[in-house]
Order: structure tokens, then C-alpha cells, then sequence
């Protein structure tokens, strides 16, 4: 399978961008402290210097609109975790299905891809239920739009896929068919370094 265009520009990504990328992700990380309580942008560094190959990933992030931020560190691996926390679903990620079962049950007016398919270009997860309400406790996410969340197989069997919102100051995990899409739903992904 060939690699779609943004892979390409993302194998290619130099020292100047990789140079750029860090000082951004930087910026944002001292910016919102509050996200990272306990974490040093010194240990961020080290981490994302002993795995480059993670820069692609979130650098796709970045170029969807999804200001990537440290939001924690995995208690098991140790690994370091970089979730979307751009105000609304990123803009670069939306009008898109689910998943790819999802998008060939459409008949007509099919979206471009899927959240899924997305997600697995870019390198990244989308969130799962616990990880989009633990964002939420961190500020507040996605007030005009939603995101499609990881869905579990039970639900997805059915034909549904779960999103999640934020609305009169309460977060809400709701749910549509697989194969819809809105100009205002996208998807969060997380990263782990």
C-alpha cells in the first residue's frame, strides 16, 4: 500500500522541523503546567530524544490541530503520554466515519476516511472513554464540537461508535452509527513515548 501524502512528509521530516516541533511542544508544555504535575520538560526531552521516531507521529498531531501536551506518565511502563488537547476536536481530523466498516456500509456521500484509518496513519490511538473524561478534568475540551472515542467491540458490533462532548459544564459520552460523520466531530488520539 502506498503511503498517503501526509506519511510521506512526515518520513522526511528534518532537523529544522524536528527543531520547530520541539520548541512548539515546549511552549505548550510550560504553558499548561497544570497537565503535567511532577514532570520536568528536561525528562520530555530525554524521552522524545531516545525515540525520534515518535516525532512523526506528533508532528501529524500538531499539523491536524490537535496541540499535543504531556498529560501523564503510564504507571506500569513509565512511558510518557502525549494526548490532543487542542480547545475543540482538531480541525484537520474531522468529517470522518469511524472506522473503515463504518465508511464502505455508506452508499453515497462518503467521507474522505476514517478515525481509525486516520489514527493508524498518524501512528496514534484514539482515546478511550476513561482517557477523554480524564482529559476533561484537565480544562475544558470540546464545547461546540465531539470527538469520536475508542469504542468497545460489544457497542461496535451493533452497529454504534461512542463520542464524547462537553455541554451545559458536564462532559456526555454518547453514541451514533458507525458510518455517520459531522463537519464537527473529529477524533482525539493519545501517544505514548
Amino acid at each position: 500500500m502506498r503511503n498517503p501524502p501526509q506519511n510521506r512528509r512526515l518520513n522526511s521530516l528534518n532537523l529544522p522541523q524536528q527543531s520547530a516541533l520541539l520548541a512548539t511542544l515546549k511552549a505548550r508544555f510550560e504553558k499548561n503546567p497544570q497537565r503535567h504535575p511532577g514532570l520536568s520538560w528536561a525528562e520530555v526531552l530525554a524521552r522524545l530524544t531516545a525515540h525520534p521516531e515518535k516525532l512523526r507521529a506528533l508532528a501529524e498531531m500538531e499539523h491536524t490541530g490537535g496541540e499535543p501536551d504531556v498529560v501523564g506518565r503510564d504507571a506500569r511502563s513509565g512511558e510518557l503520554i502525549f494526548v490532543d488537547c487542542a480547545p475543540e476536536s482538531p480541525s484537520g481530523r474531522r468529517s470522518v466515519c469511524y472506522d473503515r466498516d463504518g465508511l464502505e456500509s455508506r452508499k453515497e456521500h462518503r467521507p474522505r476516511t476514517s478515525a481509525l484509518d486516520m489514527a493508524a496513519a498518524m501512528g496514534i490511538e484514539l482515546l478511550t472513554e476513561a482517557e477523554y473524561l480524564a482529559l476533561q478534568q484537565l480544562g475544558e475540551f470540546d464545547t461546540r464540537t465531539s470527538s469520536w472515542i475508542a469504542t468497545p467491540p460489544e457497542v461496535r458490533r451493533q452497529g454504534g461508535a461512542l463520542y464524547g462532548e462537553r455541554r451545559y459544564g458536564r462532559v456526555f459520552i454518547g453514541h451514533n452509527g458507525a458510518q455517520s460523520y459531522f463537519a464537527v466531530r473529529g477524533f482525539r488520539g493519545a501517544l505514548r513515548v
